[in-house]
């Protein structure tokens, strides 16, 4: 049986990488764009639940909120 389960990833410009990660999950992949990392990691995610279960996924999903933080010279 297949399903869709829609998970939450955050990409970052690292160097030359567009760098994605699921943040339900330790999975990262790579692109040379936004899009071609999130694809690429769309199917690391479908490789690594082939073995793995489904982690607990809430209806609301994650909070993704930025954080200040002070730092002294």
């Amino acid at each position: 049986m297949e399903r869709a389960v829609r998970l939450t990833a955050i990409v970052t410009h690292e160097g030359d990488w567009y760098v994605s990660r699921a943040l339900e999950v330790e999975v990262t992949s790579q692109g040379c764009g936004v899009e071609e990392s999130l694809a690429n990691l769309r199917e690391a995610l479908e490789l690594y639940f082939e073995d793995e279960p489904l982690p607990a996924i809430t209806v609301d999903g994650p909070i993704v909120a930025p954080v200040d933080v002070r730092l002294s010279a």
